[in-house]
């Protein structure tokens, strides 16, 4: 019977050794259905403990905009990875995953995860709502419902990692008192020109590089 547990789990120090890792252990197939696969990658995420100069180049905010998702690694097309920056009470809207698989780690702050059953007779159920806090790591799918996320903090923001397997550019978001589902853009934005991460977040309250530098021209942004 194949081990569940990850080999390299114990040498995961930096953002660097994690993704190295994560392509190590999804190889060219990403999650897939192997749940084996899926705990191994839970594993990695959890022992990679988050240290600010690893992601702050990632953490990009534009103020007075939602949430931003930023680009960390592709995976070679098998998977995806986006650090997500969650403004003072910011919150996503409930939505699925269009079938792929969702593991989040949240990387500073405080977010709060609220599961909800799929839509029947034109109603959400909320299921349970689970605090994360730094270090968190929580997984999602499909089969097990809908989420929304949010950052319950007024005075500070958030910052998470999360992988997608496989990638997706679109999934459906729900309105929490019909039911009612639309096809949402979910893209990310590929950031060039990356400021240093001490400059990077020493601006904006630690979580932002200058929209100036970051913003490709031409870059998609989300609109859930």
């Amino acid at each position: 019977m194949p081990t569940c547990t990850s080999k390299s789990a114990s040498s995961v120090k930096t953002m660097q050794d994690l993704v190295h890792s994560l392509n190590e252990a999804m190889g060219s197939t990403g999650l897939g259905d192997d749940l084996c696969t899926v705990r191994k990658v839970k594993q990695l995420m959890h022992a990679y403990a988050s240290q600010s100069d690893d992601w702050a180049q990632h953490a990009v905010y534009h103020e007075g905009t939602r949430y931003t998702r930023n680009l960390v690694d592709d995976g070679n097309g098998k998977y995806n990875l986006l650090i997500l920056v969650w403004g003072e009470g910011q919150s996503s809207p409930i939505h699925d995953h269009a079938g792929s698989h969702c593991m989040m780690k949240l990387l500073a702050g405080e977010l709060d995860e609220q599961l909800f059953a799929w839509p029947q007779d034109g109603s959400l159920e909320l299921r349970r709502t689970t605090p994360l806090r730094t270090n968190s790591v929580a997984y999602m799918h499909d089969k097990i419902g809908l989420h929304r996320i949010g950052n319950p903090s007024l005075t500070a923001r958030a910052v998470s990692l999360h992988l997608y397997s496989p990638p997706y550019n679109m999934c459906k978001t729900f309105d929490e008192s019909t039911g009612a589902a639309v096809q949402s853009s979910c893209t990310a934005q590929k950031l060039t020109n990356l400021m240093p991460s001490s400059q990077a977040y020493a601006c904006s309250a630690g979580f932002a590089a200058d929209p100036a530098m970051a913003m490709p021209q031409g870059s998609a942004i989300t609109s859930i």
